[in-house]
């Protein structure tokens, strides 16, 4: 189903064609006819940081020891063109490069410009570039220009263009058909003679076709490009079946393999607009006819960008917008929508996450519930539709590099998230979430901002996602037939009728340490710094102190306000029968919502009250 669905997206999309692909290739070597260099033209701008993307032959499929020897067709990353070891980004030498190695690239780079130019002798391009090579021309590409401007770029690709020539030479008449005609090699390759051609009938195409022994490579997932589709071979015969290997285990045709890999590499490139990163996981999307969603996802579920703030807010509303129209764009609300979530397996497999097929309608309908879960009573700087990458950065730890939360921390919870959004309303989030938002509501109890002041442990984002989890996972309980009482989901705003006791000894807690505050103006730490660890825990060995405590703090405030906070803690006990020992995590979730919910009451503007009130008492 995925792979029908990805080559029926590479068709509908007229991507490259068969045998090419786009890849970014930040320099041009421009020669003269007698292969002297003019120039190196870099194109490398803001909007294109690896280099604008130019139509090429596709690239080789490389494995095994022998991969030296397999050269792309007059384009490839400097070791192959230049000859040159790889460079990290301040110019030093990677030692995983040897000098043995690039010198055996570069010459089978010029064995294959070589043999192509027996083929091609009216190829002026062909001409200038092999005299590029027999010049030494290779080797003065570095003092024509900054070297660290290349090597800036990791694995920079290079091509070659002619002085007085627009398009590069791969975009010769003669290349077309010789990519046509060609086949790949892998020198690698210990395929039985008689397989080479083996015919089957495709897994996609339901029809009789070469089948591709090896399937094209996928960029964007892992640290380097790897098959999604792949078998090891002969040698080891696990990965055997009925004494066939590798892609004859499961025959897809060259043409289908090329399709869906097209497609796939398309919708995970750097600056496409139907991918977006959570965590570790990379979610793409299509939708099987052209829809205005297909580039909109990102600003949903994405960070805004700095210049336009309210770019993701403006996307949720319009498509929230235009579910109600019954319509999107152009598009049939019955459409399939496909999305699709890659990860990588220790950076030597493709991990298939998840694969849902939704309609727009039902899309639409999940995408709703997921904000309406997070939707919560919220400061004036907090976004109303926080992305998925903030939420989860609010419940992982911190890093020297990543002081506002390192997700490697918690490596697999963005795809899980994201595989819940779209499995089903009721569909519950990984309960690993929940325990990471719990643990840093603790965790950061004595944390300090820049200017010195106490940061809430118990912030937007983290309170959020525990009243995602909480709704969701009630939701669920809550649709089981064997469920003894239903419970009441939780709110965006405070509560007073909710009776759950951790819910509303969080709110306690709260009360407490706002009696504290006004006591004691510009007080350096409160009680949260102190006990809110083992208040949301382990709340009798905390609660009788604090209640005894906040006597000395009430008779600090004027009478009004002090008879003010004791009605509020009469209501918020009223459902409390007793403190427990201890709180199980779901209700350490509830104590922390509690707390969040009651603080943001404080300091919510409340409506004008034009009804007298006793003197001294508050209004």
């Amino acid at each position: 189903m995925i792979l029908q669905a990805l080559s029926a997206y590479y068709h509908r999309a007229e991507l490259s064609p068969p045998g090419w692909e786009l890849k970014p290739i930040p320099f041009y070597i421009v020669l003269a006819p007698d292969g002297s260099v003019v120039s190196i033209a870099s194109r490398v701008d803001k909007d294109h940081p690896r280099g604008g993307q130019v139509l090429v032959p596709q690239s080789e499929i490389r494995s095994g020891k022998n991969a030296w020897a397999q050269p792309n067709l007059l384009w490839d990353h400097y070791g192959f063109v230049l000859g040159e070891q790889k460079r990290k980004p301040n110019g030093d030498v990677d030692p995983s490069d040897s000098p043995e190695k690039v010198s055996k690239q570069l010459a089978a780079f010029r064995n294959r410009v070589e043999s192509l130019l027996l083929a091609n002798p009216n190829s002026k391009g062909l001409a200038a570039v092999s005299k590029f090579y027999a010049e030494g021309e290779h080797q003065k590409v570095f003092i024509r220009t900054d070297a660290a401007e290349i090597f800036r770029i990791a694995g920079a690709n290079m091509t070659f263009r002619l002085v007085d020539e627009v398009e590069p030479v791969i975009h010769e008449a003669w290349i077309q058909q010789y990519v046509v005609q060609t086949p790949q090699i892998d020198e690698d390759d210990e395929t039985d003679e008689g397989d080479a051609n083996f015919e089957g009938v495709c897994l996609v195409t339901g029809g009789l076709s070469k089948t591709a022994r090896l399937h094209p490579k996928v960029n964007g997932v892992c640290a380097k490009p790897v098959a999604l589709a792949t078998a090891n071979s002969r040698k080891a015969p696990s990965y055997s079946s009925y004494g066939k290997q590798q892609g004859y285990i499961f025959p897809v045709g060259d043409a289908a393999a090329f399709a869906y890999t097209t497609a796939l590499n398309h919708l995970l490139a750097r600056d496409s607009r139907q991918r977006i990163e959570v965590g570790d996981a990379a979610t793409v999307f299509w939708s099987e006819q052209a829809s205005k969603l297909e580039s909109t996802v990102p600003d949903i579920f994405g960070d805004p960008p700095k210049d336009d703030p309210t770019r993701n807010a403006q996307a949720v509303n319009a498509l929230f917008a235009a579910l109600q129209r019954g319509t999107h764009g152009k598009s049939d609300l019955n459409e399939r929508f496909h999305l699709l979530g890659l990860a990588s397996n220790a950076d030597r497999r493709i991990s298939v996450r998840f694969y849902h097929c939704l309609t727009l309608t039902d899309l639409g309908v999940l995408i709703a519930q997921h904000f309406r879960d997070i939707e919560l009573t919220r400061g004036r700087n907090d976004p109303q539709y926080p992305s998925l990458q903030r939420l989860l950065k609010s419940v992982c730890g911190p890093s020297e590099k990543h002081p506002d939360g390192d997700l490697s921390r918690i490596p697999n919870l963005g795809g899980a998230i994201v595989d819940a959004v779209f499995a089903g309303p009721d569909v519950p989030y990984p309960s690993l979430w929940l325990n990471a938002a719990v643990g840093r509501c603790r965790a950061e109890q004595a944390k300090k901002n820049l200017q010195g002041k106490p940061v809430p442990n118990v912030s937007y984002y983290r309170a959020a996602a525990i009243k995602a989890c909480l709704n969701r996972q009630i939701r669920r309980a809550n649709s089981s037939p064997s469920h003894p009482s239903p419970e009441k989901e939780f709110l965006p705003m405070l509560d007073p009728t909710n009776p759950s006791p951790a819910y509303r000894m969080g709110r306690l807690f709260a009360a407490l340490e706002k009696i504290q505050e006004e006591a004691s103006p510009g007080i350096n730490a409160t009680i949260r710094d102190r006990y809110y660890g083992a208040a949301s825990s382990t709340p009798v060995a905390v609660f009788t102190t604090l209640l005894r405590l906040k006597n000395a703090h009430l008779k600090k405030l004027a009478n009004g306000r002090g008879v003010w906070f004791e009605k509020l803690l009469a209501d918020i006990l009223g459902e409390v029968a007793d403190f427990p020992r201890q709180l199980p995590l779901p209700d350490q979730g509830r104590f922390a919502l509690g707390y969040y919910h009651q603080r943001q009451d404080f300091f919510a503007k409340k409506p004008v009250d034009t009804t007298p009130t006793p003197e001294g008492d508050p209004a």
